[in-house]
């Protein structure tokens, strides 16, 4: 047993150098993330070094409690303090009595890939994602591919908060070395292009930027790097591509360039944004779409997975139905989509925030942006005679948003959110319209999606890792009528103050 973590303890004090500190929201539903801090910053840290130690403690006290085979890879990604993270969290698990198997410098997929290259069951990758610089956070499995959803993540909790975690013998520390060269290689195995596509790698000084541009060239593209350099800071913009500044930053390149394609990487290399060859950037629901119906072609009867934000094409598409595909929508997270796309033995599971989940014979089912990317540069070249503009036109027309996130703390944000799903209920049970039109079905799987008669739909939920909410709307009709339906839901969230500015607006 060990002393129980505090939630909340004074920076710069005598406690925050001798006692843990473990704010309970950073336990989120499928993995962790606390403001960890910035010189300056005015806001308080919700975790130390000891509180990470903590972590680890607990971590490797579950791994024993599941009976799972006590050894570990580790991995950290690129900012100023992710290698002390890491290496409290490594002490935490040694405590504990796991063997922990240090990759170094690694993207979450690098991590994924090195549980399958070492044969070892559990995984823990100390980053914070796209996450503004002062969060860390830490992505965690015990079965290949699957990383923990809520009963792990709230069995975890509870073993930390509760100082239950159990110091055992049998803890070791291994420094793998080469896995970054063999999951480069991994990567580009089996493909060589045939075709030479100029291709803009965008990675917003994030881990990426020591990957991406090797993994692309290998695979046989003309890499045309942007900001690939590591800087910890973002000097530019957040490397996520769900943030128009830096699919804007790619577009501009890409035209520049004269490009085929642009690929943007976000902070720890598990997503990825497209932008096309005219400079248009595709939402990674659309880019779902249209991979799903190029490898429907050569796997048909596919069964694919998309999240409660994506469009609803899937349902729709033509080209998908002659090709005898199914699609599954499922709650929003990595976590849920990758393990009910395990579940569904389906081909592909796809997010809007750029996450992709190619399962075999495609990938090995957990989420790589590189991978993902691999698989666009492959669709262009199985089709040699369009461009990448020229794939999205052949898509059904519709006007979808690009993923809004108003501000709404931790403590808040689930209790607005059910409030919200409330209000759309009574608006379908009395038959009001919402832009003219009634609900014709609400989907609460993950927060509320509303969809009117003619297939038109918003959603609102809570963001499963920061303090935000969720908004994303689509039409079939045209970007006016898609405004006119976020206008329902801006103002409906302006009646509840807990509610605070938009990142972006329609």
């Amino acid at each position: 047993m060990t002393d129980t973590p505090r939630a909340d303890i004074a920076p710069n004090s005598w406690e925050f150098e001798t006692q843990a500190l473990v704010k309970p929201t950073g336990f989120r539903e499928y993995d962790a993330r606390w403001w960890f801090g910035t010189p300056g910053s005015d806001k308080a840290p919700e975790l130390n070094l000891y509180g990470v130690q903590a972590l680890g403690l607990g971590l490797g006290t579950l791994i024993h409690e599941l009976g799972i085979e006590p050894k570990i890879v580790v991995g950290h990604d690129f900012r100023s303090y992710s290698l002390s993270v890491k290496q409290a969290l490594e002490v935490g698990l040694m405590t504990a009595g796991i063997e922990v198997h240090d990759i170094g410098l690694a993207l979450s997929p690098t991590a994924y890939f090195a549980q399958f290259d070492l044969d070892i069951p559990c995984v823990a990758m100390v980053t914070a994602s796209h996450n503004n610089n002062g969060w860390t956070g830490v992505k965690m499995g015990v079965e290949p591919p699957l990383t923990f959803g809520p009963d792990e993540m709230g069995r975890l909790k509870t073993i930390v908060l509760d100082g239950l975690g159990q110091a055992r013998d049998g803890g070791g520390y291994v420094r793998e070395t080469g896995v970054a060269e063999r999951y480069l290689a991994d990567l580009a195995s089996g493909t060589r292009l045939t075709r030479k596509l100029r291709v803009v790698a965008a990675c917003g000084n994030g881990t990426a930027g020591a990957f991406a541009p090797k993994a692309l060239e290998a695979m046989g593209a003309e890499v045309i790097p942007l900001d690939c350099e590591l800087d910890h800071s973002f000097p530019r913009y957040n490397p996520n591509p769900e943030d128009m500044k830096m699919l804007h930053a790619v577009r501009d390149a890409v035209l520049e360039h004269k490009a085929d394609i642009g690929l943007a990487f976000d902070g720890d290399g598990d997503r990825c944004g497209v932008v096309d060859n005219e400079g248009e950037e595709i939402f990674a629901d659309k880019v779902g779409l249209m991979l799903a119906r190029d490898l429907s072609a050569i796997y048909p009867s596919a069964t694919f997975v998309v999240d409660v934000k994506s469009t609803g094409l899937f349902l729709t598409d033509p080209v998908l139905k002659e090709n005898g595909a199914k699609t599954i929508y499922w709650k929003t997270g990595h976590s849920y989509i990758k393990r009910k796309s395990k579940e569904a033995g389906a081909l592909a599971g796809f997010e809007k925030s750029g996450h992709f989940f190619m399962q075999p014979p495609v990938g090995r089912g957990y989420d790589d942006g590189l991978v993902a990317g691999r698989a666009v540069l492959e669709m262009l070249d199985r089709n040699p005679d369009k461009t990448m503009a020229d794939l999205r036109r052949a898509l059904p027309e519709s006007f979808s948003s690009p993923t809004m996130s108003p501000k709404c703390t931790d403590e808040e944000k689930y209790a607005v959110v059910d409030k919200i799903a409330a209000e759309y209920a009574t608006v379908a049970e009395s038959g009001q319209t919402i832009a003219g039109r009634k609900i014709a079905e609400t989907i609460t799987v993950n927060g509320v999606r509303f969809i009117l008669e003619d297939g038109a739909w918003g959603l609102v939920r809570a963001s499963s890792n920061t303090p935000n909410l969720v908004i994303v709307v689509e039409s079939p009709n045209s970007a006016e009528d898609m405004k006119a339906i976020f206008a329902d839901i801006e103002a409906r969230l302006a009646r509840h103050p807990e509610v605070g500015e938009f990142d972006q607006k329609i």
